[in-house]
């Protein structure tokens, strides 16, 4: 019995040198369809998308021509958004630790906002953008300290993290605003984890941002942009049922439970549900390995092509895309990296696999080829696409 995957034209990948990454364009534009469909039922909605998910150029043009504007978390992803084409008043710049040529790039740029985390990055900006005669719009992070549920690494929005600044410091933050004349308080931006499925979350996050607005509300401010970040996570376990994430529900919660004020505009920055399920890595097996109580499938694509498994036992669907056997078996699957961390997955039911089997690793869209290093002395991966190809 043979077993290919339809989605996958896999007599193509037979002439190309793996691994490689390889992209459904056609999901993708889909995926940006959906996400246009239910923010356009909405008049003061509009949607980022998360540049740290992927950079690759040709992707970021296809997000580009959906309309969609870029969150930018490096002066390195703002010179890939201007490259790319997005308009520079689509660009928002978050990020800790904003570097003094990062933010002199994004003010020669002419970006929307700075998200700002302290109160010694907002005198800098401040100070950088006075020397250059300008005014910086600025949105203040405020730590909403709402439990994402989700992995301690990609938990954003509690006080014991590094982001955001904390809600009792809000009154000294606009204190100090106060003081500085080349800044200007446009927005408040939220952003409490990543890989969130649970609405619930969402809807604790919107909750909580009604309870900080009357903080400002208080001091007589209110500002014309709410940006309540990402975090909307997708389905690795079912990547072809579930290839479009539930943008509706995601929409609808924050719809039913933010109170904006008339003037205000909502921001939301995607990534991860924007381009996961369109990539995945492909891999050539380079041999199947006895061992004494169990078998090892080793591939030539590692942690170094994808490193969530190894970073934080990310789960990802792992097929073997030509096998023609109907018989099954159970594998560890690994790379050829020179670290025991080097692994995909473990006790993984496959059909029987052999040397020069073609392996999808699906679900690798975001956070995939973007991080992918050259330790070992690896050779980056390329990419392929689904309309190219």
């Amino acid at each position: 019995m043979r077993n290919i995957s339809s989605n996958f034209p896999v007599d193509k990948f037979k002439g190309i040198q793996t691994p490689f990454y390889y992209y459904n364009t056609d999901l993708l534009k889909a995926t940006l369809s959906a996400i246009n469909t239910e923010v356009s039922k909405y008049d003061n909605y509009h949607v980022h998308y998360a540049v740290k998910a992927n950079t690759n150029p040709t992707i970021l043009g296809i997000i580009k021509d959906a309309g969609l504007g870029a969150d930018c978390v490096s002066g390195g992803e703002i010179e890939a958004a201007l490259k790319a084409g997005f308009a520079p008043e689509k660009i928002v710049f978050a990020g800790v630790g904003k570097s003094d040529w990062e933010i002199t790039l994004a003010l020669e740029a002419g970006i929307s906002c700075f998200n700002v985390e302290s109160i010694p990055e907002l005198e800098n900006i401040n100070e950088i953008a006075k020397g250059m005669n300008k005014i910086a719009s600025i949105a203040l992070r405020i730590n909403p300290n709402v439990d994402a549920h989700t992995h301690s690494y990609i938990t954003t929005g509690l006080s014991e993290n590094k982001f955001g600044i904390d809600i009792s410091l809000v009154d000294k933050v606009l204190d100090k605003l106060s003081e500085l004349k080349n800044v200007k308080l446009n927005g408040l931006h939220f952003h409490f984890g990543s890989q969130i499925t649970d609405m619930d979350s969402f809807r604790s996050l919107a909750i909580r941002v009604n309870e900080i607005q009357e903080l400002f509300y208080r001091r007589m401010i209110i500002v014309e942009s709410i940006n309540v970040g990402g975090g909307l996570g997708i389905d690795y376990q079912n990547p072809d049922k579930n290839a479009i994430p539930t943008f509706h529900e995601y929409f609808e919660t924050f719809r039913k439970h933010l109170a904006l004020r008339p003037i205000q505009q909502l921001h939301f920055e995607l990534g991860r549900s924007v381009v996961c399920q369109c990539g995945s890595l492909i891999s050539k097996v380079l041999y199947v390995k006895e061992g004494i109580d169990k078998k090892f499938v080793i591939l030539d694509a590692g942690m170094t092509e994808l490193i969530r498994p190894a970073l934080y036992q990310a789960y990802h669907k792992i097929e073997n895309i030509t096998a023609d056997s109907s018989k099954k078996d159970i594998y560890d699957v690994v790379g050829p990296i020179c670290e025991s961390s080097d692994c995909f997955g473990k006790a993984i039911e496959l059909p029987e696999t052999k040397r020069g089997d073609i392996f999808a690793i699906r679900s690798a869209g975001a956070y995939g080829e973007i991080m992918a290093s050259q330790y070992n002395c690896r050779r980056l991966p390329k990419s392929y696409f689904s309309d190219t190809i």
